[in-house]
């Protein structure tokens, strides 16, 4: 198994803090923001110990800690992206279908690739490189059916220290031979992985059943079952992304009410359940998930792509019943890992719909919301002392453009909008994961890759 790191010596980041205290689709935006803008940051064993202005936590630095001067730039939490596959990073932007025809001519082909321990290896390390030169820090991430896969995935993420959840694709039926497992061999295999990965070195391991048409009744409730008894395993799987794949497992699992329902019959509607999407479902269904802790993750871009429609964020934030939503760059359906794009396409469709999506809100959305979606926020997306020193630095200037802009900004939040709108890798200034470098944008790139 591929060691960890080492423990990160202590370290200090100084610049401007923002994070939240508060969900801001339940409370006012500026309520829920934590916004220091001189502030201080410092961590030790991976964690941060203290944060917040700067002059008020100087008197904490342990004696000779460096502090890395960040002034400038903002200190956010790492993004967490609820919804990605590594695998399809090579076949990314691939031209002119809609989900199942997209699946049949350019995914499945791609996928078939990664029963090659070195090939896996290579998209791996190339992923994980790309996520955190996008600021991202934690994803739930969709292997393939392959168990060589998630051992390559499981092993580079060791490697850098990153804290993620992944899993094996289940397909026992509509893919093709060379991709498919049976509803046996796919619990069998996910329960080594389980074994193997699951709790250790920052790991987590998603049951993953890629979607109801692609799994039998009998795969689903195997899929459970590897669930029972253990309420630390996440579930990952794919709901109500295109009509007509509604209409498909309408006509596949005809006794259920719904496609959310297919899931809920086989016991896969729990804390933990990152369900991708989510855009074709009803107000019923919403309430499930509300009761239940299941999340949502919701993948702009990739709606967009693939003309699968537009996700309901406000219904699913409503104060009466919100659920649990973040956001997900849904690679390679969606067009980019960078989160800052996702906010940008999350903010235009909901102009669409005829709501307004303020930064505050799309900025929780990729840090805090994502966290709480994975029921993973006592650790990551938040700037506090007790967390995991997963950060991203932001720089609102790191373009001619966004230097001309931000002489116009007149509060954070506008920062914020600045950088969702004109953002994309280049505004990432660096990368801390468990309290260590693992990018910077100005020397070289991505610490190990």
């Amino acid at each position: 198994m591929t060691p960890a790191p080492a423990p990160s010596a202590p370290a200090a980041l100084r610049g401007h803090i923002v994070t939240f205290r508060g969900n801001p689709f339940l409370m006012p935006p500026h309520d829920a923001l934590v916004d220091e803008p001189d502030g201080l940051v410092i961590i030790a064993g991976g964690r941060i110990t203290h944060a917040g202005a700067y002059d008020d936590t100087i008197v904490h630095l342990p004696p000779g800690t460096t502090v890395t001067d960040y002034r400038g730039c903002l200190i956010s939490a790492g993004f967490v992206d609820t919804h990605v596959h590594y695998p399809q990073l090579p076949m990314i932007a691939a031209y002119g279908e809609q989900l199942l025809e997209w699946l049949e001519r350019y995914t499945f082909p791609t996928e078939s690739r990664f029963g090659d321990d070195a090939y896996a290896t290579t998209i791996a390390r190339k992923f994980l490189g790309e996520l955190l030169r996008c600021g991202t820090t934690t994803a739930a991430v969709y292997c393939t059916v392959h168990p060589q896969s998630v051992d390559a995935f499981f092993g580079e993420s060791t490697r850098l220290g990153t804290l993620m959840v992944a899993g094996k694709v289940l397909m026992d039926r509509n893919a093709p031979d060379y991709l498919r497992d049976t509803a046996r061999s796919g619990y069998d295999e996910s329960r080594r992985l389980i074994e193997r990965w699951h709790g250790r070195n920052r790991q987590h391991y998603a049951v993953t059943p890629r979607f109801a048409p692609t799994s039998t009744p009998e795969q689903l409730e195997l899929a459970a079952a590897l669930l029972k008894g253990d309420d630390t395993l996440f579930m990952q799987t794919h709901l109500a992304e295109n009509r007509a794949e509604v209409a498909w497992v309408a006509e596949l699992f005809p006794d259920s009410r719904s496609y959310l329902d297919v899931y809920d019959r086989a016991g896969l509607v729990r804390p933990r359940s990152v369900m991708g999407h989510g855009i074709h479902i009803d107000e019923h269904d919403m309430c499930r998930c509300h009761e239940s802790g299941c999340a949502l993750a919701h993948c702009p871009t990739s709606n967009l792509f693939l003309g699968s429609g537009a996700f309901r964020l406000f219904d699913a934030m409503d104060a009466r019943r919100p659920v649990r939503t973040g956001l997900g760059t849904d690679v390679g359906g969606g067009t980019s890992l960078s989160h800052l794009q996702t906010m940008n396409e999350a903010y235009k469709i909901a102009q669409m719909t005829g709501k307004r999506l303020h930064p505050v809100q799309a900025f929780w959305l990729a840090t805090q919301g994502g966290a709480q979606a994975l029921h993973l926020d006592d650790r990551i997306g938040t700037v506090a002392a007790g967390m995991d020193a997963d950060l991203c630095i932001l720089d609102p200037n790191a373009t001619p453009l966004q230097a001309l802009r931000a002489q116009m900004c007149d509060s954070t939040a506008d920062v914020l909008f600045t950088l969702m709108m004109l953002g994309d890798d280049r505004s990432i200034r660096a990368t801390w994961v468990g309290g260590r470098l693992a990018h910077d944008r100005d020397s070289g790139g991505t610490t190990g890759i």
